[in-house]
Parts: C-alpha cells; structure tokens; sequence
C-alpha cells in the first residue's frame, strides 16, 4: 500500500452527510430488522410449545357428586342477596395454567387443566349453566369439581 492510498478519500472525508430530498428516511427501528435473523420455519417454536404442553383430562363426577354440587348451588342461589363468597374448581379445556398468557398458536391438542377461582358470587345464570363472579369471572357449571366456602359450613 502506497502513501497515495491512504490520503485516496481526504477531499471527502469531512463533507456533510447526504440525506436525499425526495425518498424520506427509513426509521431507525426498519433499518435495524434489515439484520435481524430470519426464521425460515416461522411459528415452528410455537408449535414444538403447543405440543409439549402437558394437559389433564375431565374427570366426570360421579352421581353422589353431583347432588352435593347440585345442593351447593342451590344454597348459593339462595343466599345471592348476602353476596357468598366461595371457591370453585374447574375443569377448563383446551388450556394450560397460565391463563394470562394468550395462546401463540391455536389449542389442538384435546384435555385440558383444573383451575381454583375464589371471589364474591354475583349470579347464577341457569340459561348459561355458568356461575358469574363479582369481579367478572365466569365458571360453567358442567365442569365443576368443588364448591367450597363458609356458606357450607353446616352441611354435611
């Protein structure tokens, strides 16, 4: 390399940045995913997450069961004015425990998972077989495993 080369670009060295007047610059955070690394099998990981997602499976109650829950309900709908507070546990298909967290990729895989809900009851709607909270949580009754709280107390 010569002394020529090195002093090849001095004249321009120091000159101002050019910024085209008529294509408006392309925003940092664009520029930036030019270099991001490319994922040629998208969703892939998703699915690899979906599938490795242990699940449960409903176990029906049996009759005996269902009379105490069938008992349970009544005493609930019988009590709404005094605003019960209880705590159910469900079957919930088609999700993991972490209910927050929205699914990347829709559920396929069939069972499901029991879920605890405590709060103040609001309704029974026997239209919709489902147990409406105070703070907006609703439970269907067809999946009910438990119904527990001081309301029961004196019941058998």
């Amino acid at each position: 390399m010569n002394h020529n080369d090195t002093h090849k670009y001095d004249n321009i060295i120091h000159l101002p940045h050019h910024v085209s007047q008529r294509h408006p610059q392309m925003p940092a955070i664009n520029r930036a995913a030019q270099f991001s690394p490319f994922a040629a099998l998208s969703g892939f990981d998703d699915a690899i997450t979906e599938a490795a997602r242990p699940t449960d499976t409903f176990a029906e109650p049996d009759e005996d069961q269902k009379e105490l829950l069938n008992l349970r309900l009544l005493r609930i709908q019988e009590n709404l004015p005094r605003r019960p507070e209880i705590t159910v546990t469900y079957f919930r298909p088609g999700e993991d425990n972490d209910a927050d967290t929205p699914r990347p990729v829709p559920t396929s895989k069939k069972g499901g998972c029991y879920v605890t809900v405590q709060g103040i009851v609001k309704k029974i709607d026997a239209t919709g077989r489902r147990i409406l909270f105070a703070d907006g949580t609703a439970v269907p009754i067809e999946f009910l495993c438990s119904v527990d709280g001081e309301l029961f107390d004196d019941m058998f």
